[in-house]
């Protein structure tokens, strides 16, 4: 099946967004998604090398700006059924 990889990208780094913790290095998240979605992330800048031994990766700081922006557009609620 073709699918486009950036829509994938943006929903997988939302989804980091939701298991990013913060820590006094900068913020973490778990990695446990597609590795070629992943190694795209890591070009992009988004994240740190996903190839470490460390079961979590480096969300960088615009990674984890754009993982918030895009969590939010993507499962936030709208105005109206927030009523």
């Amino acid at each position: 099946m073709e699918f486009d990889e950036n829509k994938v990208d943006e929903a997988t780094l939302a989804l980091l967004w939701l298991v990013t913790e913060k820590d006094k290095y900068g913020a973490r998240a778990w990695k446990s998604f597609d590795w070629d979605t992943m190694d795209r992330l890591h070009k992009k800048g988004l994240i740190g090398d996903p190839k470490a031994k460390a079961k979590s990766v480096v969300v960088t700081e615009e990674g984890r700006k754009r993982a918030e922006e895009l969590f939010e557009q993507i499962f936030g609620l709208s105005k109206t059924s927030k009523s």
